[in-house]
């Protein structure tokens, strides 16, 4: 077999070839030529690199980069590979460098930015895989508990310990064969990540005699590791929330030869060098590269006031898990994928799968030290025995699918690995709506998707309830927010209405001086400063600093009627769709519509704790930028019944007829066929 490159009608890929490492190869080759700027901007990323052409504001992620030492883990796990998976990933690089430097002439970033594609190191695809995941597990909280404590006293640890500003928002479920339609399983879902132009989520097709699979794949990264479908069984992830990344406070000393640092067993030497940085525009910055028994120093170093270590799984191990990757492509049931995710290391997901001989599973993914439960917490003693890991959760958490299964970042199956989960409106909505019936199809799996019901407004709404003395204009408000549907729709003004009444009562709580203290001492690198932001936690938090006393010297009673004054008081906003629109993130600020293309509007329906979870930043914008990376529903016995969409298009190069094809069925929720058996017609897209 040739190797061949065929697309359906949304320009979506269809890799064929005589055998894996050929396909590999094609697989390399095209996400390359697909994704030209994206793979490569992620490559420079996870080098530490990316200053050189982006300028100062990208210098404290190169910076971190660096100091955690991500393509050096990287490469050490690539050795630890299996003698296979080696080989394929390496086809998959060989296939990248081939086609990066002439695909790179047609992205227009390059011209842009002056960048020259870097040769691709075999281990580059993990490198990339490590930079896209090191802040997954949301080890940056962990310095604003510090920064809480600091402030306000331990005590207040319990103000913020349920939902914090991270990756929360993904979906997915399962709904066995005698709750669908077709007496065969269903598998669906969206992962939610910020939205980037191009996207990260590929819809791709990898066809050779040893497996045929269809999936969404993430450019840089051979394989779909994360959503597919081989014709006989099919999988799906959700980041589990787990805590597996912990940081350490050190005590470092310089030396005559040396640095050393404070360890369990006494002052230990340190490794050490220095690293050059350069930055577009500005000088260049050099760093001190410092690594203790813990970790790398990620903060601070000797001569500073503190020094703080990360330590990470695949840092310790060598291992990221990479060999699951292969295997998945390889599975026909059920017991081949849990025996591929047994091999699984980074992020932590919970997975769910089914086959077509009735297999079903349900379970977690990855790796998870046992260690001290203040580890979770905060930042520990590098110094206290104490605080070593003592080895790992040995059997990871899994459940026996009876029912409808639910995942979506609430603490259920992976309770017991984490801290700081999403609330349990989205799981808790997903679940009341898929057991009303039982005769479920792939084509109704957007009802699920789309849905706008808000189940955190109730511990907002039942404080205008009882408010005494309000103007007219807040006695109507308050009539027409208490009688809404609590669905955020883009065509509602109420659902904007109530949008601007949290917005404003969190603004007062952050501002109101017991928090507002948490504004000051912020003494971190630029890359934290999100995990540290008053408003935004006081946003994730407000359901608990609305239901408990931790905060008597607040009255949150008082404060919302205040809001609900100033909301009424103003100019009646238009409907939500108006200010919460989609924003795709891009490295230059580029747009999403090219020069001479038609512009339109991006207006959203959802929020954060819906199912159709559209996130925006807290408390200060409605802009949304942060939702559904992809959907898909997979039917489990009939590939071709399947669906699926992403955010813009198959293509990352601006203009190109497949750069935002998909945003407008996105936009509205519907989703587009999965094309396994294509059409004269389809094939006319072949490039």
């Amino acid at each position: 077999m040739n190797a061949k490159v065929d697309r359906d009608m949304w320009g979506v890929p269809h890799l064929r070839a005589g055998d894996p490492l050929a396909l590999a190869y094609l697989q390399g080759q095209n996400a390359a030529m697909d994704r030209a700027w994206q793979i490569e901007l992620a490559h420079q990323r996870s080098l530490g690199t990316s200053a050189a052409f982006l300028g100062p504001e990208a210098l404290s992620w190169d910076v971190f980069a660096r100091q955690a030492r991500l393509d050096d883990t990287a490469q050490r796990c690539w050795e630890n590979l299996e003698d296979d998976t080696r080989a394929w990933i390496s086809a998959y690089v060989a296939g990248v460098n081939h086609s990066l430097p002439g695909a790179a002439q047609h992205a227009p970033e390059f011209a842009q930015t002056g960048l020259t594609p870097r040769e691709w190191q075999p281990w580059a695809p993990l490198s990339i895989w490590i930079s896209i995941h090191i802040l997954f597990a949301g080890f940056p909280t962990k310095l604003w508990r510090e920064h809480v404590a600091s402030h306000l006293g331990d005590a207040a640890l319990e103000l913020f310990n349920s939902e914090g500003p991270s990756t929360a928002g993904s979906n997915g479920w399962l709904i066995p064969g005698d709750k669908t339609a077709t007496g065969t399983p269903i598998i669906a879902g969206d992962p939610h990540r910020y939205i980037e132009s191009p996207g990260i989520y590929q819809q791709i097709r990898l066809a050779c005699p040893s497996y045929d699979v269809i999936g969404l794949a993430v450019p840089g990264v051979p394989g779909l590791p994360h959503f597919g479908h081989t014709g006989g069984v099919a999988w799906a992830i959700t980041n589990a929330m787990a805590d597996y990344q912990d940081l350490y406070s050190e005590q470092l000393r310089r030396t005559d030869v040396g640095v050393e640092a404070l360890g369990p067993d006494g002052w230990q030497p340190a490794a050490r060098h220095t690293e050059l940085v350069e930055v577009a525009g500005a000088d260049s910055v050099e760093i001190e590269v410092i690594e203790t028994g813990r970790g790398p120093v990620i903060i601070g170093g000797p001569d500073d006031a503190k020094a703080i270590s990360l330590r990470y799984p695949p840092r310790v191990t060598h291992r990221i898990g990479f060999d699951s990757f292969l295997k998945l492509l390889n599975a026909t049931t059920v017991g081949d994928v849990d025996a591929a995710f047994d091999t699984w290391v980074e992020p932590v997901n919970v997975v769910m799968a089914a086959d077509t001989l009735g297999g079903l599973l349900h379970r977690t993914a990855g790796l998870v030290p046992t260690r001290h439960h203040d580890n979770r917490l905060r930042v520990v003693p590098a110094w206290k025995a104490d605080h070593q890991w003592q080895g790992w959760h040995e059997s990871m958490p899994r459940a026996t699918v009876d029912d409808v299964a639910v995942m979506a970042n609430a603490r259920e199956l992976a309770g017991p690995l984490g801290v700081d989960f999403a609330a349990p409106h989205r799981s808790h909505r997903i679940r009341q709506l898929l057991t009303e019936r039982d005769d479920w199809t792939v084509g109704e799996m957007p009802l699920i998707h789309t849905d706008t019901f808000l189940g955190s407004a109730g511990s907002l709404l039942d404080l205008l309830i009882d408010l005494k003395d309000l103007s007219p204009e807040a006695t109507t408000l308050r009539e027409q927010l208490l009688d809404w549907d609590r669905r955020m729709d883009a065509a509602s003004n109420v659902a904007s209405s109530y949008a601007a009444l949290r917005k404003s009562l969190v603004r007062r709580l952050a501002e109101h001086p017991t928090l507002a203290v948490l504004d000051q001492g912020v003494d971190l690198p630029e890359l934290f400063t999100p995990w540290l932001d008053t408003v935004a936690h006081t946003y994730f938090a407000l359901e608990g600093l609305i239901a408990t006393n931790l905060l008597p010297d607040v009255n949150v009673t008082w404060l919302a009627q205040e809001a609900l004054e100033e909301v009424a008081h103003r100019k009646p906003r238009g409907p939500w769709g108006d200010t919460h629109q989609l924003t795709p993130l891009h490295a230059l600020r580029g747009p999403v519509f090219a020069p001479g293309e038609e512009h339109y509007d991006l207006p959203l329906s959802g929020d954060h704790h819906c199912v159709m979870s559209t996130s925006s930043l807290p408390g200060l914008t409605d802009t949304c930028i942060r939702a559904s990376a992809a959907r898909y529903a997979w039917d489990v016995a009939n590939r071709d019944n399947s669906a699926w969409i992403v955010p813009l298009g198959t293509s990352g190069v601006l203009g190109h007829p497949h750069h935002h094809d998909q945003l407008p069925l996105w936009l509205r929720g519907e989703l587009t066929p999965v094309a396994t058996a294509l059409t004269p017609d389809d094939q006319a897209f072949e490039h």
